[in-house]
């Protein structure tokens, strides 16, 4: 058997034809290879450089001032806090606002001066372990870089050893181990592939087979509708909640929250995330006319959901404009809260700003879902 041209070309037209009516598919297309590009070429540092710091000087001399500014010499890191205690310092890394706290001691001049060992503390959130890694690259020259001018009118030629130390204090995962960096932000990533995609793919199919056009000759509203079917998928994600942190613990031992406070901050991120979730995909399903179209925009949402959220790279690394892309993210925001929670033992007041982004998604993308179906079902 031959074939004919015309006939083929015929139907490569046709295909040609359909695929430009299905704007969705089209758009996708379009989109996905421009999207990477940008993300892989502008966003991604493997080598994250302005990492906020902080730095709480109980030594108001020129020596130490020489410190903080060969500090941010390196590039490494921004000073962009001047706590005035130990605690103040201790709450900016446990709620992840810097990745480095410096303190240098009252005494650090005056043993300086003297030849004695100075030294000077250096806390790292060692949670995100490659981000770390670039702010204590920053430290680690500045024994032998800080003062190097000041030494050499302080009698420097008479040793060869550095003028002080810094004693490095990695916190929160000492060992920089990746899989508590890692494992804790897979919970996200799986809770927003397995929902987002099993909602839109599932109420797309209803639409498909004609059963939504059943659920119209009963007396339940669009909002009763939207409910009863997501509901079910709330107690699919708590269920998969529990089996991903159970096996974070029982195969990597990843710290668990340590107080019932945690475990209440836990929760409410959860809960929110979750139906956010939910709610996003029951919105997709009211835009894709196929199950195709419901799984190629679940994907589409997947990709900065992973690469901007801070998942597969430092977000702190990251430029400023996709920082800001990331913050719309929700996944940005419960990876900071199941990480907080887990890692630092982090409560309601250390992530309230994270819950509320949580809380306003869900509000807004569950708002948008019910307006949609309502038109979608008249």
């Amino acid at each position: 058997m031959t074939g004919s041209l015309p006939r083929i070309l015929a139907v490569l037209l046709k295909e040609f034809t359909q695929l430009r009516r299905d704007r969705i598919t089209y758009a996708m297309i379009l989109l996905m290879p421009v999207m990477q590009l940008l993300i892989f070429g502008y966003a991604i540092n493997m080598d994250p450089r302005h990492l906020p710091a902080a730095v709480l000087s109980h030594d108001t001399s020129t020596l130490a001032d020489s410190v903080v500014a060969a500090l941010e010499r390196t590039g490494y890191v921004d000073v962009r806090y001047l706590p005035r205690s130990d605690e103040e310092l201790d709450q900016l890394i446990r709620r992840g606002q810097v990745m480095l706290g410096i303190t240098i001691p009252p005494d650090f001049s005056r043993r300086v001066l003297k030849g004695e060992r100075a030294q000077i503390l250096a806390e790292a959130d060692a949670s995100d372990p490659q981000a770390a890694a670039g702010a204590l690259a920053a430290v680690s020259v500045l024994p032998t870089e800080a003062l190097r001018n000041e030494r050499l009118g302080l009698g420097g030629a008479r040793s060869t050893a550095p003028p002080f130390e810094v004693v490095v204090h990695r916190r929160y995962n000492p060992e920089s181990r990746s899989p508590f960096h890692i494992v804790p932000g897979l919970l996200g990533i799986i809770l927003s592939m397995t929902l987002v995609m099993m909602t839109a793919m599932a109420v797309t199919r209803e639409r498909e087979r004609g059963t939504m056009e059943t659920l119209l000759s009963t007396p339940a509203t669009p909002a009763e509708i939207m409910v009863g079917k997501l509901t079910p998928y709330v107690v699919v994600g708590l269920v998969q909640t529990v089996v991903v942190l159970g096996m974070a613990r029982g195969l990597f031992s990843v710290p668990m929250a340590r107080t019932p406070a945690g475990w209440l901050a836990l929760a409410c991120g959860i809960v929110l995330f979750i139906v956010g979730n939910l709610s996003l995909g029951y919105l997709i399903s009211t835009v894709a006319r196929s199950q195709l179209q419901a799984m190629q925009m679940s994907m589409f949402y997947m990709l900065p959901s992973i690469f901007l959220s801070g998942f597969a790279f430092p977000f702190l690394g990251l430029p400023p404009w996709a920082r800001v892309l990331g913050e719309i993210i929700p996944v940005t925001h419960f990876l900071r809260i199941v990480r907080g929670a887990l890692l630092k033992d982090q409560v309601l007041a250390d992530m309230g700003n994270d819950l509320l982004a949580l809380g306003l998604f869900v509000l807004a993308v569950a708002g948008a879902a019910l307006a949609r179906s309502r038109t979608t079902l008249d």
